[in-house]
């Protein structure tokens, strides 16, 4: 096996390396700040305030109030909790949800079982660039529809949906509405009036935090039923003892992401383009999936003709370049993601699908030493093919 001559890691949609000055502070508080925040006592009374100072730091990042901030195990939970928790406080009113075909398992695999348990749900199609179409949304809307469940940008392909413009239409006929912006959040501007939404779901590890935390913003007067009940901690909405280090953790990475955000994006934006230019440039047969210009910064899916993802990700593993695929290649038969399908790919066209995404660590020399290495596999499978 070939010793790879330097690590790229180009999968920041999956997880992201925690932060220095996010690991000192969580390292602080591990150490020193062991008490529960619910007690009385001097101990307690610290660490409270560490909760609430994290509090502040999401709540900024989202120009949201401190107190719409829940603080979560994760997007997941996060999700769970909006589409579940929504549905549960206004089934006497309505039992239809609406949503996209699209959406990360989180909100998809939730609505299926909400479908399964008295519930209709609407699962809007896309277009070839995963975008939906505002038009058949607002025909899709009934009398007695509750809640609109519309991610904010496609964790696989990138594709930024009109969510204004959705807020809009769900604030015209009192719906709703719910966003999960894991992957826009640290990537895009967030500010939850402007975007018109009454719940938002964020995550550490997608920012450059730790794993196991996440909060959930929720607009003042937004009715939600809690999933877990066993206690009074985050208003009674997400009850028992605080993951504090998790917690302290997503706040400051939520900081350094309202500070940094916007430089941050336009150099990964400067890198993507470099990275897509050079494949367009040297590798024949490639198409770009999600949209064009309505994408992520840091998103780059492609499907190479030609080629299995799956085949792609482990010859680029070889030499020290981490990707992600779209498709899992096995015994010569591909199943592609439900994304791809809804863009309209078949599972044929679709099997050379990898999505790259660029990061903090991310230099132009690991994308000139990306676009070399993925030249030469290109070439060697179709050879082989």
């Amino acid at each position: 096996m070939m010793t790879p001559k330097r690590h790229v890691y180009l999968d920041h949609a999956a997880t992201t390396p925690v932060h220095p000055e996010v690991f000192q502070e969580m390292r602080i508080v591990l150490e020193t700040h062991f008490g529960n925040p619910s007690s009385l006592h001097f101990y307690g009374r610290a660490v409270k305030q560490r909760l609430e100072i994290a509090r502040g730091r999401v709540a900024r990042l989202l120009n949201a109030k401190p107190e719409e901030i829940f603080f979560t195990s994760g997007g997941t939970e996060a999700d769970n909790l909006a589409v579940i928790g929504t549905a549960w406080a206004l089934q006497g009113r309505g039992r239809h949800i609406i949503t996209s075909t699209i959406e990360h398992h989180a909100v998809l695999d939730t609505c299926e079982m909400l479908s399964q348990n008295g519930f209709d749900v609407t699962f809007l199609p896309v277009d070839h660039y995963g975008m939906v179409d505002i038009d058949e949304l607002r025909r899709a809307i009934r009398q007695d529809t509750i809640l609109i469940t519309i991610m904010h940008a496609n964790n696989e392909i990138g594709t930024i949906q009109p969510i204004k413009e959705i807020g809009k239409i769900a604030k015209e006929y009192e719906i709703v509405f719910h966003t999960d912006a894991v992957q826009t959040a640290g990537y895009l501007p967030l500010n939850v009036d402007q975007l018109g939404v009454d719940l938002l779901s964020v995550s550490a590890h997608k920012i450059y935090g730790p794993k196991g935390a996440g909060a959930l913003y929720v607009r003042e007067g937004t009715a939600l039923e809690p999933l877990l009940h066993g206690g009074g901690q985050e208003r009674s909405k997400r009850p028992g003892t605080e993951n504090i280090p998790g917690i302290v953790g997503l706040g400051k990475a939520a900081e350094l992401a309202a500070n940094e955000h916007a430089s941050e994006s336009r150099r990964y934006r400067k890198l993507s383009e470099k990275l897509i230019q050079g494949i367009r440039e040297r590798i024949p047969g490639t198409r770009l999936n999600g949209h064009p210009e309505k994408r992520l910064p840091h998103n780059v899916n492609v499907t190479i003709e030609g080629t299995k993802g799956e085949c792609l990700l482990t010859g680029l593993d070889q030499r020290g370049i981490a990707v992600s695929t779209g498709s899992a290649c096995s015994s010569g038969s591909s199943q592609l993601s439900h994304v791809l399908e809804a863009i309209g790919l078949s599972p044929e066209k679709g099997a050379g699908t990898i999505r790259m995404t660029v990061g903090r660590s991310t230099t132009v020399g690991d994308i000139e030493y990306v676009l070399d290495n993925l030249v030469d596999i290109v070439n060697m499978l179709r050879r082989d093919s």
